[in-house]
């Protein structure tokens, strides 16, 4: 198991050799959860496009601390703006991360109304979330889904 960035959580099934633009290359043949997309991943460049694996429980701790910070969002960036920078932090497939947009979404929809990216993009983290903090804690993803909705009730 592991996590390729904006994608979530997936299963490495195996190693292919290809050829690719004259020269033989190894990838990991990667199977995403949620959507059993597969997806190859060099495997000279893996660390470079952030291919990652599992956070452990000190990092779930970590998470659940980010979700639970409050502090003023400001909803005077124009949206566009907002899910740039957004799109940025869940692209970089950090836990850390996606958790603070997470948090920021749902603390700026207590003041006004998301646009459609934006709700799009909350369920999106809320999902990469969920999934991987599941696996990690060896629960399922209903329980989490819960502890998150206490968290922002």
């Amino acid at each position: 198991m592991a996590v390729y960035p904006a994608h979530g959580v997936g299963m490495i099934e195996g190693v292919e050799d290809r050829e690719v633009g004259g020269c033989q290359t190894s990838f990991y043949v990667m199977r995403i959860l949620d959507s059993s997309m597969v997806v190859m991943i060099p495997t000279d460049t893996y660390k470079s496009v952030g291919l990652r694996s599992i956070i452990g429980t000190g990092e779930v701790k970590k998470v659940y601390s980010i979700l639970k910070e409050r502090h003023n969002v400001k909803s005077g960036t124009p949206w566009n703006q907002r899910y740039r920078k957004y799109m940025e932090k869940i692209r970089s497939g950090s836990p850390f991360e996606i958790a603070a947009v997470l948090r920021d979404l749902y603390l700026l929809q207590d003041n006004k109304d998301l646009s459609f990216g934006e709700r799009k993009m909350m369920d999106t983290a809320r999902a990469l979330l969920v999934k991987e903090i599941a696996i990690a804690k060896d629960s399922g993803e209903e329980l989490i889904e819960a502890d998150m909705e206490k968290i922002f009730s």
